[in-house]
């Protein structure tokens, strides 16, 4: 296997109401919603950095598909990381997300290890991490 990921797919609840969130309220392009024809088929591909993409699926048709029971969901079992170049891309992009209807657990804060982040959940409860490092370089 080599070292790469190339699709984060996300189980959601409402499939209209996270497209929504992540085309208008967050701003990541994407086409919206394909694959309608399908019976369990409609999912949304947003394009991040070269090479990877963030999908969001239906949670009942992400279970159906991979063959596990679908059970209840948890917010807390990974983050979403979005590293920035500076404290107030933090700021900026924290706020973006409140506007956008995402719930702040954690306002923007700096950190025990040198850095600047914050943590907020969009309309299905998945955890993200707006962080600043100073240790890296982030371009663009």
């Amino acid at each position: 296997m080599k070292p790469r990921i190339t699709v984060v797919t996300l189980g959601v609840d409402d499939l209209e109401k996270s497209l929504e969130f992540y085309k208008e309220g967050l701003g990541l392009p994407t086409e919206g919603i394909i694959g309608k024809e399908f019976e369990h088929g409609a999912v949304a591909f947003f394009d991040l950095q070269a090479g990877l993409k963030l999908a969001i699926w239906n949670r009942h048709d992400l279970a159906k598909e991979a063959k596990v029971p679908q059970t209840a969901a948890s917010s807390f079992e990974f983050t979403l990381g979005h590293n920035v170049g500076s404290k107030e891309e933090v700021d900026e992009l924290m706020d973006q997300a409140k506007q956008a209807g995402a719930v702040i657990t954690d306002p923007a804060h700096d950190t025990f290890w040198g850095g600047y982040s914050g943590h907020f959940q969009d309309p299905d409860g998945h955890l993200w991490e707006i962080v600043w490092n100073p240790q890296w370089d982030i371009e663009g």
